[in-house]
């Protein structure tokens, strides 16, 4: 079995003998599959009326159990401080986050899901998982286990840790 990445390893190899392009073809397919996955991803949010970024701060705020800093919010979806106001600011005024003030604490706020902002997302998140569940519909579970495996390793060599 072939794919895309095959064929650019072959021009690669037809002009350059000199290089060893194993990683090459292990990095072109880690970033088509991004590619390819997000796009299901995104498809999937478009389909129910909503846009990535905005499933990510829902399921943070979901998963997270309660409210969240807006610091520690930014830190788990990995953006900015400006841009996550902004994007806030979009949820709050679709009425699925509200801005609760911190007891003894003027300057800073808690975020926190509404009650439709919590149902929201406790209904597509249920497609997304199956979603999920359809894109590696072409591995075997163990084939899974040993991908988690190796990708939570290259991950944790490039620096991505839980701190």
């Amino acid at each position: 079995m072939r794919d895309s990445v095959d064929d650019f390893l072959d021009q690669w190899a037809a002009r350059r003998t000199d290089l060893d392009l194993d990683a090459m073809g292990t990095v072109g397919r880690i970033v088509r599959l991004s590619r390819l996955t997000s796009a299901r991803v995104r498809d999937y949010f478009a389909e129910q009326g909503m846009e990535t970024w905005e499933f990510d701060v829902l399921a943070t705020l979901r998963r997270g159990g309660g409210p969240l800093t807006p610091k520690a919010l930014a830190a788990s979806v990995m953006i900015g401080s400006a841009a996550l106001t902004n994007r806030v600011d979009r949820l709050a005024a679709r009425g699925l986050v509200t801005r609760e003030p911190i007891p003894g604490d003027r300057r800073s706020h808690h975020i926190a899901l509404t009650a439709e902002g919590r149902a929201l997302v406790d209904r597509v998140v249920e497609g997304h998982v199956r979603n999920q569940r359809e894109i590696l519909s072409g591995l075997e579970k163990d084939d899974c286990e040993e991908l988690n495996r190796l990708l939570r390793t290259l991950l944790v060599s490039l620096g991505d840790t839980r701190d």
